[in-house]
């Protein structure tokens, strides 16, 4: 296979997020990434230096980007469907692993190994990208609220009560100090 890594992540930009939803602002794959790998790196640094705790704040930036990079080969399966039954998510891992493994043979050899990383997450490295990813979903329904699209409620509720279960401190601490500023006018940030 030709080195096809960058052009494939590259098409990022073409998955359509919300494919079930009536979106006010469509949002793309590589935007919703990007701002999981912010929201990652964030909770990472707010649990070192808040909370004591010894993330490796880099890799969990890095490996935030790459987290849904699988989709541009799946494409973005809505979470209902993903997680409608134990078949249902164990059949689309099987796939999201089939994924992955095409993407490490898109690389020349010199380099597979480094970005196998990406997609290897211990325990608290998935805890903060999932927090990420739920966070970033959470400001996609605020967004949406608050430009008057109703149809984004019943998801608010969703995610809110899925972080509100993660029981992670750091999460907290970054709704209590940053989320009420996600409602302020260009002019008053």
């Amino acid at each position: 296979m030709e080195n096809t890594f960058f052009a494939t992540l590259f098409r990022m930009k073409y998955i359509s997020r919300w494919g079930l939803m009536r979106c006010n602002f469509p949002e793309n794959l590589a935007e919703h990434s990007l701002e999981v790998a912010f929201l990652a790196h964030a909770l990472a640094l707010i649990g070192n230096r808040v909370f004591g705790k010894s993330y490796d704040c880099g890799a969990v930036c890095v490996k935030a980007m790459y987290h849904d990079a699988p989709e541009i080969l799946t494409g973005d399966l809505p979470t209902p469907v993903k997680y409608y039954s134990p078949e249902t998510k164990k059949a689309y891992d099987t796939v999201e692993n089939a994924a992955k493994a095409r993407f490490a043979q898109s690389l020349p050899d010199a380099l597979r190994e480094g970005y196998d990383d990406v997609f290897r997450c211990s325990e608290d490295e998935k805890r903060l990208i999932k927090a990420a990813d739920k966070l970033a979903a959470l400001l996609k329904c605020k967004t949406e609220l608050d430009s008057g699209n109703r149809e984004f409620a019943p998801a608010m509720a969703s995610v809110e009560a899925a972080l509100k279960g993660m029981e992670m401190e750091e999460v907290g601490y970054f709704l209590d100090r940053f989320y009420a500023a996600f409602s302020l006018p260009l002019d008053l940030i």
